[in-house]
């Protein structure tokens, strides 16, 4: 048997007929390797979106933009609304633009963690090798897993995404195949509610005709670069041995010779589940001025810093982003002295990279965001230890552990600093 019904998980015979013989949907798969394959990249459907027509089911056949004010820009967006043109990180006044009708939603990342939180349990259920990407999609390796399910990988992948749909009340696509590059690829080519195969034999053939952005991890900048060196298409890039792939464009070079011929060693790693954790705001108006950008400042590290203990993490390191009012992204990174979950040691590592920015080479620019996060993390039982040169960090962490603790009681505006005001 090589097809499925994506409806009841129901192993169908071959050739796969036009309905499911066990419930009638049409909503049949078919394909030479479904049941033999076991990685698979799952990705939830416009999911902010989702979760917001989840919760008003007025919103239903309405255009939904899910994202800031008139100036901020657009973090997620429904189908509807992306019919009508509006894409993601699309400035907001260029997608109100596009769609006039559509309802703005602002941001409620609490809801959609928990909502992330739900799924990822019930991806936990069926298999340990989760791996997260973000807040909506991951890796999953079901290898082995038959005995234990009862059926094929692709039978508990159908299983799993019902589950996702009737309890957390969102739709997710399915990407199945035999490494996480063309299970991440798959998972695109047929949403919302998807399911794409693409197995051993048909690789080099699927990915050939493809443009060289269609690999993962190739960005605008590189390829740019492919394309001005007449690298086009994903054949294109085979025509070039290793050594001079290596030797053109370094590592990544190296990277996009195996990638190009859907080799992919990577495993799905539960522990790669934190890649960055960050916070950011677009302001109403520009500022330039160096202060105003501090207060900014000061509750993006807060959310940095409740977000690294709710994880389990510490910062070892603070990066700061900033975007002129001409889009113009300028990012500054440091390495802390030692791991922090303090929203304090935060604020005052990266305060040193705004006031640098704003009386340095970009001194009389004004900025439209900023931003703060780390990407390298350390274990917390490192983190925060007194020391000769910082003695003030015990006191820091017994003030932030008191107005957690009155923020769980009575809600977080019920205590903040003065900073903040």
């Amino acid at each position: 048997m090589t097809a499925l019904c994506r409806q009841c998980a129901v192993a169908l015979p071959d050739p796969a007929p036009d309905r499911c013989t066990s419930c009638g949907s049409p909503r049949v798969i078919s394909h030479p390797e479904l049941h033999e394959l076991s990685i698979a990249h799952i990705d939830c459907d416009a999911f902010y979106a989702s979760v917001e027509k989840r919760d008003n089911p007025d919103l239903a056949n309405k255009p939904v933009i899910v994202g800031g004010g008139q100036r901020g820009v657009v973090s997620a967006c429904c189908y509807i609304a992306r019919i009508k043109g509006v894409r993601s990180a699309m400035p907001m006044y260029m997608a109100l633009k596009a769609c006039p009708d559509a309802v703005v939603i602002r941001p409620n990342m609490e809801k959609y963690a928990k909502a992330g939180s739900e799924i990822r349990e019930l991806m936990r259920s069926i298999t340990p090798l989760v791996e997260p990407l973000s807040i909506d999609e991951a890796f999953l390796d079901l290898s082995g897993t038959e005995k234990l399910h009862h059926g094929s990988p692709a039978q508990t992948l159908v299983k799993l995404v019902r589950r996702i749909e009737d309890e957390i009340g969102v739709t997710a696509s399915i990407g199945l195949s035999h490494n996480k590059f063309l299970a991440k690829l798959a998972s695109d080519l047929d949403k919302p509610r998807g399911f794409a195969v693409i197995g051993r034999a048909e690789t080099l053939d699927f990915l050939g005709p493809r443009a060289v952005g269609t690999i993962w991890g190739v960005g605008s900048s590189l390829r740019e670069r492919l394309e001005r060196d007449g690298l086009h298409t994903i054949n294109q890039l085979r025509e070039i041995d290793e050594a001079t792939m290596t030797a053109r464009y370094g590592s990544i070079g190296r990277r996009l010779y195996y990638l190009s011929r859907g080799q992919d060693s990577r495993t799905v790693d539960p522990r790669g589940e934190a890649k960055t954790i960050s916070a950011e705001t677009t302001f109403e108006r520009d500022i330039a001025d160096a202060k105003e950008l501090a207060h900014r400042l000061w509750p993006l590290c807060e959310k940095v810093a409740r977000r690294l203990r709710d994880k389990n993490l510490a910062a070892g390191s603070i990066t700061l982003k900033l975007k002129t009012g001409s889009f113009r992204s300028l990012t500054r990174a440091r390495k802390l002295p030692t791991p922090t979950q303090l929203a304090e040691v935060l604020y005052q590592s990266s305060l040193p990279l705004v006031e640098a920015e704003v009386t340095g080479k970009n001194a009389g620019q004004s900025f439209r965001l900023i931003g703060v996060g780390s990407s390298v993390f350390a274990d917390p039982a490192d983190a925060d230890i007194p020391d000769l040169v910082n003695t003030e960090v015990a006191a820091q962490a017994k003030v932030e552990q008191a107005m957690e603790a009155v923020r769980k009681k009575f809600g977080r505006p019920a205590i903040v600093k003065g900073r903040s005001l």
